[in-house]
């Protein structure tokens, strides 16, 4: 009996679309890691906003819901 790993399967290329998708996916996530480092890297750097400055969850859950229903509908 061998004690190698099987090997990895073969990739398969994605068509045009499929690629496109992809990247746009990556970079959409890439940009919202970005915007939470850089939160991250500010409050290292400046310690906590105070509570004053913020905005009570109830009020960005209503602002984000009636966001959500303004959209266009969307086919999962």
């Amino acid at each position: 009996m061998s004690q190698q790993p099987a090997p990895a399967p073969a990739r398969q290329p994605l068509d045009e679309h499929a690629a496109e998708s992809v990247l746009a996916y990556a970079a959409d996530q890439r940009a919202k890691v970005d915007v939470l480092a850089s939160v991250l890297e500010d409050i290292a750097a400046n310690g906590y906003p105070s509570p004053e400055s913020g905005v009570p969850w109830e009020t960005a859950r209503d602002a984000h819901l009636a966001h959500l229903a303004n959209e266009e509908p969307r086919v999962a």
